[in-house]
């Protein structure tokens, strides 16, 4: 509370709105305060920062990043954005650093949809990086009543777990669309859990930062939530329509779509067993039907737990 906020955008009618009329075209019942600018020059929002909140979609972080490194100097990059990069594989962490090797980076993950925490409900984060200076630094600039801040060092378990359980997520909205029920999110979450914590910590990842916030938090409220962009799409498709049809009806970055075929080409090269990621590849790249995905996964050979 009481920092003044400097925003980046590309567009002018956004900048606008934020500065003129106070308001967000995409969060309608959030309150735009005197402190919260918005610019269209990456000069004039970095030039006398603290830190960097990178929060542009993962496509189109190194380039962005690229654009703007010049005014990064030792200021911190924490990255709040969640996926991969398609084209190489690599975690956002690893395309800031390539781009700059000497910046210090943090993570902020969690469940967090904007929506609710524009509008002050409670919401629990944690922030990952090896600087335990940028761990401090963050809990104590967002600690309030309405935020509560855990500290990890395990960055590479923090980012994946915010990635891979948008895929999850997209799974969920494929099972609404086709009318499942509770128990069959229950059972999804779980195993697709399983999943995520398998290749997170090929990756790795700690096993149990796929059990916490950023995690099962994230992957629970994703799931869930009908604030979710990437539950959406899935239902849509589960509805019917294609791919195509639901980028437009979403109307904003999916992020499932290209982390699903990153998963996809990351369990095969590490030889990881995710047969749900495996299955909702089929329905989106190889035209699976949705319902005879969930066949496929319900009888698939015996298993223990």
């Amino acid at each position: 509370m009481g920092n003044n906020i400097k925003i980046w955008s590309f567009d002018e009618e956004e900048k606008r709105i934020i500065n003129e009329e106070k308001r967000c075209k995409f969060l309608p019942d959030a309150v735009i305060t005197e402190n919260i600018i918005c610019y269209t020059n990456f000069e004039e929002v970095l030039i006398d920062a603290d830190f960097i909140l990178h929060v542009t979609p993962s496509k189109f972080t190194r380039n962005i990043f690229k654009q703007y490194k010049q005014y990064v100097g030792n200021k911190p990059v924490i990255i709040c954005s969640k996926g991969f990069e398609k084209e190489t594989l690599k975690t956002l962490d690893e395309v800031i650093v390539e781009e700059m090797p000497t910046v210090k980076v943090g993570v902020l993950s969690g469940p967090s949809h904007a929506e609710e925490v524009s509008t002050g409900i409670p919401t629990a984060l944690v922030v990952a990086s090896k600087h335990q200076e940028i761990l401090t630094m963050v809990q104590d600039t967002f600690m309030c009543e309405e935020m509560r801040i855990y500290t990890s060092e395990d960055i590479k378990g923090v980012e994946l777990g915010g990635a891979l359980k948008n895929i999850i997520a997209f799974c969920a909205g494929v099972a609404a669309g086709i009318g499942l029920g509770d128990n069959t999110f229950a059972a999804l979450i779980t195993r697709g859990l399983g999943e995520i914590a398998r290749l997170g910590v090929e990756l790795g990842g700690k096993k149990d930062t796929f059990y916490g916030l950023s995690g099962l938090g994230d992957l629970i409220v994703t799931c869930l939530s009908e604030h979710s962009r990437n539950r959406r799409a899935g239902k849509l498709i589960g509805q019917g329509k294609s791919l195509e049809e639901t980028k437009k009806e979403v109307g904003m970055v999916i992020e499932s779509i290209d982390n699903i075929e990153v998963a996809h080409e990351l369990c095969k090269i590490h030889e990881i067993d995710m047969p749900i990621v495996e299955t909702v590849y089929k329905v989106i790249y190889e035209n699976l039907n949705p319902q005879q995905a969930v066949v496929n996964l319900m009888t698939r050979a015996k298993k223990s737990e």
